[in-house]
């Protein structure tokens, strides 16, 4: 038959077959067909300092970055990334050895999963969890272990009880992301410090993705895991530069770990992309050493947004739990009398034009997720008010 192979087996490798096109597509098509406001991918409608974007055009027109940049990165980057490390948390890392460069962070779990995780191992995750986390697990051969924040008193927690419940001994690694997308939460000095007593007790690898780092609001305070006691050695720290200079399109992320856990992710990373975004890498360094005042008004700039389309959402009916970092508020449907997340933000494009992202995708447990929904706030302000606008309809 033309067109079929001889073989009944399925054409996708059977670890990915649960994995189809991404929701993000998926909404942003139908953000496209409709006209809508796309509040489900998290990118910015805006780029982000002109400074840094003139960077990446000196760095093009001088030639740095325009052919294969060094495997670990350009030494400059390293650098920043070493002296940025230090000057906010007082981790020191070394440049050449404790420093990896990759395509973004999505690359660096991907290296970090595959580097460190085989077959049969287990790896325990936040839930709801970004859709990439399942998927690297799932090409590693690992399985993943899913441990459910829930909602409380405002907002979605951690129980530390449940997570030391999941660790077994065939756990290899724990898979952190705080602040926590989609949720918004943020892990408090206390909870990472029984994560940490965990890690060490158990003698597990922990890899946190920490992209929002610079995203925390009100009370809120990103701590890395890696400062807590014995956990520098055995933690990959993962964050990149889309999130907090709003060049997601550059795709620039970073490791830092010890020598041998670089070197094992490096050992991974250099057969996915082998190297990216030369000349970025260079913007990105001077990125880095920006003032404090950058970090300050973004997080200003951001938390002004957030309440601007928290109250919108307020006012359409929703439950809303005001994160305490990134950029993204997840709402509960359930006071307008809906249930079901998916088929809500299905048919919420051609209802108010808007577009949104059930958190059920982020799920292993669907039916935990099922009434709740994210919204993206990386949006103009005029943006957000118009979406607001158009979601009071909602309760109308």
């Amino acid at each position: 038959m033309t067109g079929m192979t001889s073989s009944s087996r399925p054409l996708l490798n059977r670890r990915l077959a649960e994995f189809g096109t991404t929701i993000f597509a998926e909404m942003s098509a139908l953000a496209l067909s409709t006209g809508s406001i796309n509040l489900g991918q998290g990118f910015p409608d805006t780029d982000g300092p002109e400074e840094i974007r003139e960077a990446a055009v000196r760095a093009l027109r001088d030639g740095r970055g325009n052919q294969y940049p060094p495997g670990p990165g350009v030494p400059e980057l390293r650098a920043a990334v070493a002296a940025h490390q230090d000057r906010r948390y007082g981790l020191t890392y070394d440049p050449d050895t404790e420093v990896l460069v990759t395509a973004g962070a999505t690359e660096a779990i991907a290296a970090a999963l595959l580097a460190l995780v085989e077959p049969g191992d287990e790896v325990v995750a936040l839930e709801p969890y970004y859709d990439s986390y399942a998927a690297c697990i799932a090409m590693a051969g690992g399985t993943r272990v899913p441990v459910t924040l829930r909602p409380h008193d405002g907002a979605f927690r951690l129980d530390l009880d449940e997570l030391r419940a999941a660790v077994t001994d065939r756990t290899r690694l724990l898979l952190l992301n705080t602040p926590h997308n989609p949720t918004g939460t943020v892990l408090t000095r206390a909870e990472l410090a029984a994560v940490a007593e965990l890690a060490v007790e158990r003698d597990l690898l922990v890899v946190t993705d920490e992209v929002y780092e610079h995203l925390v609001f009100d009370d809120a305070e990103h701590i890395p895991l890696a400062s807590f006691p014995g956990m520098r050695e055995r933690t990959v720290t993962i964050s990149s530069a889309g999130k907090t200079y709003s060049f997601t399109g550059w795709k620039v992320g970073w490791v830092t770990a010890s020598p041998a856990l670089v070197t094992a992710v490096r050992s991974a990373k250099q057969y996915l992309t082998y190297v990216s975004a030369g000349p970025f890498q260079y913007a990105v360094a001077e990125a880095l050493s920006l003032p404090d005042s950058y970090f300050e008004h973004f997080q200003a700039d951001m938390l002004a947004k957030r309440n601007i389309l928290a109250t919108g959402l307020e006012e359409a009916g929703l439950t809303v739990y005001r994160p305490a970092g990134t950029y993204f508020i997840t709402a509960d449907i359930r006071p307008l009398g809906e249930t079901d997340g998916i088929a809500f933000c299905r048919a919420l494009p051609e209802r108010v034009g808007v577009v949104a992202i059930p958190n059920a995708v982020f799920y292993d447990h669907r039916d935990q997720g099922a009434p709740f929904v994210r919204f993206a706030f990386c949006k103009q302000e005029a943006v957000l008010q118009e979406a607001a606008s158009r979601l009071k309809t909602l309760s109308a």
